[in-house]
């Protein structure tokens, strides 16, 4: 709220939700339950405290109104989907090479920012405002599925071992699911993206 390039950066760095996400997309490639539970778990956790400590720094914090990097978090498009993708792709390829590059997961980090959407969420948990919530948090949606989604691909790719105990039925049940998240989270993107083309187009 005070518009700090440095701060921003930095809780982009420090972002507790990569590891869960890359987990959840791991596991889902390898029918691993467990770790499954495991990942959504701490996901869910880094969440719920991430969005309420916001929401009460905002409440304590005497500077109210939404300055531009707060706003700039409220309107995701398809471009959004297409970073999140190929920056999970590069995240997950890093972190699966011999030689872990540090300034590639970095970068990851940075480009697809977790962090920073939810801290928009809970500006507008603290401030009552639904635009702020539903648009920042509709961004970290794409930013998770997304990163998941890649992560899954390259374990695929990569022939990850998978569990035995998992049968057909369930493997077909969890490619239903994770499908049809992924084409609820990217639909909605397409449209965003074709108001923002006309509004661009109205304002020349």
């Amino acid at each position: 709220n005070v518009n700090s390039t440095a701060v921003i950066i930095g809780a982009m760095l420090i972002s507790p939700l990569m590891g869960p996400i890359i987990g959840i997309g791991v596991s889902l490639a390898t029918y691993n339950i467990p770790l499954l539970n495991k990942s959504l778990r701490n996901f869910i956790i880094a969440v719920f405290f991430s969005i309420t400590t916001s929401a009460l720094y905002f409440l304590l914090s005497p500077f109210k109104e939404a300055q531009s990097e707060l706003i700039a978090r409220t309107s995701p498009s398809l471009w959004d989907v297409l970073i999140a993708f190929f920056g999970g792709l590069a995240g997950i390829i890093a972190a699966t090479g011999r030689e872990k590059k540090l300034t590639v997961v970095a970068g990851v980090a940075i480009a697809t920012a977790l962090m920073p959407p939810l801290c928009t969420v809970g500006y507008g948990v603290a401030t009552l405002q639904l635009r702020f919530i539903a648009g920042a948090f509709y961004l970290f949606s794409i930013n998770a599925v997304f990163i998941s989604t890649a992560a899954y691909l390259v374990a695929q790719l990569l022939r990850f071992p998978k569990i035995e105990i998992a049968n057909l039925q369930l493997r077909q049940r969890i490619r239903r699911i994770a499908l049809l998240v992924v084409i609820g989270t990217f639909l909605p993107s397409l449209y965003l993206s074709w108001q923002l083309v006309q509004k661009a187009i109205h304002e020349e």
